[in-house]
């Protein structure tokens, strides 16, 4: 598509916004009504199929006129929106907030005790403790446009929402600050940018290969099968997966479940991760199957599995600063004015500006959790571990692409209440954790990592930088109320109660606060020990990594195992194929050969992607159910 306009327009960001709106109501119609989650994997199947009209258009209009209507920059500042609202609206984070914010109250009964526990610890502004208003929620047959129903949530929605939003332009400065010393000094490679920067090619370049068509037909044709199956079943499916479920002799029935997923977005897009990592993935999966034969034999009965992945992932974010340490420093002798030279001209904002905006955002952060009733030093140790994390799977993402990072039971909810004991915590810390427990449930689509990717396009397909920005910030704060409003529509309309994981995500909230408060708890030294573990054990496959080029195991193969239910439980095949597949190209026909064939793997994705949200959205327009796993 010739670029007509190299920046970012007027009409674009118009156009974006819409997008944000509808994405909004899309994800919570796919996550309320059918369980259905298009943020699993990034890049994130809505947000790719909404930009397939406007690819449409501008070909369709290229026949006519041998022009385009929306120039490459336009076409990415309107992915870059819909993925900011996207990491908002999608599974696991703002729909954990809004199952929590309609459970406390409806719930509580005298057999959990929840009055009596926590009712007194939560603050007025976080939730709405009138059951009439709360009951249309959880039952339905009503709306959240009604005047009573407006003035009670309009206060804990406000706070959460300004909440959220500086939340993430806390993260945002940090990508900020960032940006040049993982992209311009260590030059990652960000692989999960290939395909929005490939349907976006001038002159349709990456459409008119033919190898891609195949990959797409392969995609598309499974997806048509199967959604036509799920409709009418006399229609074959084409199987997407086989669950092995284990063995019964001992001692190899602690191999446990073991998934053989076909998963084709998964395989297209991790043909573009290092060899290395790929490797360490299915090699550190398979050996912690290894680990739990040799637990049973030996009488093993609990391997802290999410206690070691908390360490972990803590050691990746403190292996990030400390890699970027003497850029570190140059950015606040800058901000401080003591003479580093640091060139800003191709920033989105000046350092002085990101660092200003980040301690702004860390003070309002703080205040916010010190008025709802949090200690001090429990408030520092959340946004520690919240950060560091945050850091550590952004740094990940960047250098290496996994799409898929579920790091579910690993959060700083659960590591604090190991730590220090749900006794030192007490029931304030402990209920306002439970709130915030919805932004790190599982760290499928972290915002941080998609915001660092979109300024990485930005830079790739010559945005200006400040406007790229903008757009974003815009698109976050827009598409959190959308969000909040989409999901309260559907619940008032529909019924939270019953419906899937938004029923029991609340559960998920407050069944271990009611443990906790029940059975208060001390420092769990063993827990720690484990923690330790795994922070040690990263850091010594980090240095062991940069001591001998011929290490073969990377510390992110390792991290992103996750806990006991990782990410790689369902997705270490695809990674084994690719792995197995990309190092016989390598091997066999050399770099060219890699790169011929890579149209082919972004076919896979594109048409498993552009088939999903076809399904998705006939989903809608039917009223039913389409099973798209």
């Amino acid at each position: 598509m010739k670029s007509s306009k190299p920046d970012i327009t007027f009409k674009s960001i118009v156009i974006g916004l819409i997008l944000v709106g509808l994405n909004a109501y899309w994800i919570s119609v796919a996550s309320q009504l059918w369980g259905s989650h298009p943020n699993l994997m990034t890049p994130f199947s809505n947000v790719i199929f909404s930009l397939v009209p406007f690819i449409l258009l501008n070909f369709l209009f290229s026949r006519v006129s041998r022009k385009t209507l929306f120039s490459r920059s336009e076409l990415l500042v309107m992915y870059v929106m819909a993925t900011m609202v996207t990491t908002v609206s999608g599974h696991a984070f703002i729909e954990v907030l809004i199952s929590a914010m309609g459970h406390p109250f409806w719930f509580a009964s005298p057999e959990n005790e929840w009055e009596q526990l926590f009712w007194r610890f939560v603050p007025s502004w976080f939730t709405v403790q009138d059951l009439t208003v709360v009951r249309g929620y959880i039952v339905g047959e009503s709306s959240i446009f009604i005047g009573k129903h407006i003035r009670a949530w309009l206060l804990p929605v406000g706070a959460w929402s300004v909440f959220i939003f500086v939340l993430l332009l806390a993260l945002l400065c940090m990508n900020v600050i960032l940006r040049k010393q993982w992209t311009e000094r260590e030059k990652l490679s960000y692989p999960l940018i290939e395909l929005p920067l490939a349907i976006t090619q001038d002159n349709f370049r990456f459409f008119r290969s033919k190898i891609m068509w195949v990959g797409f037909s392969i995609a598309a044709g499974i997806r048509t099968l199967n959604g036509l199956n799920s409709l009418y079943p006399i229609v074959p499916a084409v199987p997407t997966g086989y669950a092995v479920g284990g063995f019964s002799m001992e001692p190899w029935s602690a191999v446990g479940y073991t998934s053989f997923s076909f998963n084709l977005s998964m395989l297209g897009l991790t043909y573009f991760m290092p060899l290395d990592l790929l490797f360490s993935c299915w090699f550190f999966y398979w050996l912690g199957k290894a680990e739990h034969v040799v637990a049973g034999i030996y009488g093993w009965r609990e391997l802290h599995l999410n206690e070691r992945s908390a360490g972990s992932w803590v050691g990746m974010g403190l292996i990030a600063i400390w890699i970027g340490r003497r850029y570190l420093i140059s950015v606040v002798k800058q901000t401080a004015g003591w003479g580093s030279q640091l060139d800003e001209s191709r920033e989105p904002m000046r350092y002085r500006t990101a660092v200003v905006l980040l301690l702004l955002s860390f003070v309002f952060l703080f205040l916010f959790c010190y008025q709802a009733g949090m200690s001090p030093w429990a408030i520092a140790a959340f946004y520690f571990l919240f950060f560091v994390m945050a850091l550590g799977l952004t740094r990940v993402r960047a250098e290496l692409g996994p799409p898929y990072h579920e790091v579910i039971f690993v959060n700083p909810r659960q590591v604090m209440t190991e730590v220090f004991g749900s006794k030192r915590l007490g029931g304030p810390n402990l209920v306002v954790l439970t709130f915030l427990y919805a932004f790190n449930r599982c760290n499928r689509s972290h915002p941080m990592p998609n915001q660092l990717e979109s300024l990485k396009i930005g830079e790739q397909s010559g945005m200006n930088p400040s406007k790229l920005v903008f757009a974003m910030i815009l698109a976050i704060g827009v598409g959190t109320v959308a969000t909040f409003a989409a999901y309260y529509q559907i619940g008032y309309e529909h019924g939270l109660s019953g419906r899937g994981y938004l029923d029991y995500l609340g559960w998920e909230c407050f069944n271990p606060l009611q443990s906790w408060l029940q059975f208060p708890s001390v420092t769990n030294w063993t827990s720690v020990g484990f923690m330790s573990g795994g922070f040690g054990f990263v850091l010594l496959l980090m240095a062991m990594r940069r001591a001998f080029f011929w290490w073969p195991f990377h510390p992110a193969g390792y991290v992103l195992l996750g806990g006991t239910w990782g990410g790689m439980i369902y997705f270490w095949f695809p990674l084994f194929v690719s792995w197995t597949i990309k190092a016989l190209i390598l091997r066999y026909g050399g770099i060219g050969s890699y790169r011929k064939a890579a149209p082919l793997f972004l076919g896979l994705v594109l048409g498993d992607k552009v088939l999903w949200g076809a399904w998705s959205i006939a989903s809608y327009l039917l009223n039913t159910k389409i099973s798209m796993v």
